[in-house]
């Protein structure tokens, strides 16, 4: 049976030392990028890939509206709001318009919540949650009640 002696205890030793020190320094880089509410802020390509969206930050809410659309004219003009509940809103053009609003930002699950998305298409206005999966992918959750009752839209970084 082999003795453990000083020499292999001072090899372990040196071994474990730099691993040891690799995995703090990964933890809180890790740590600093799950706690940047910002890391949000930018331009987002919408996955069906026809539109754009520019999320910024005014305060501590965030908020993100329009700025590219594949199609941006109906019938050689400005793509318009057309379907939103309130009629004289009607004429405000889709580019520029502000689909998400009053997002906060909550470190614990690195999500961004409380806020309010708007859909063009159907003219509703729903809950909305941000996760971001990775640096380059958003999940926007829109929903009435409860997040389980929605649906998931992902955006990838234009940046």
């Amino acid at each position: 049976m082999k003795e453990f002696s000083i020499k292999s205890s001072a090899v372990l030793t040196n071994f474990l030392k730099p691993l040891a020190l690799l995995l703090l320094v990964l933890f809180l880089q890790i740590r600093a990028y799950a706690s940047d509410g910002d890391a949000i802020l930018g331009t987002w390509m919408h996955e069906d890939k026809q539109s754009k969206m520019l999320i910024y930050k005014v305060g501590k809410q965030y908020f993100g509206k329009v700025v590219w659309l594949r199609n941006p004219l109906q019938n050689g003009k400005p793509a318009l709001d057309s379907q939103n509940e309130n009629f004289s809103l009607r004429s405000k053009t889709i580019m520029g318009l502000v689909l998400m609003a009053n997002l906060v930002f909550e470190e614990k699950g690195n999500n961004w919540i409380n806020g309010t998305v708007y859909d063009p298409n159907s003219g509703k206005n729903y809950a909305c949650k941000l996760t971001l999966k990775d640096k380059n992918t958003l999940a926007m959750r829109g929903y009435i009640g409860k997040p389980m009752f929605g649906k998931t839209i992902l955006f990838v970084s234009c940046d």
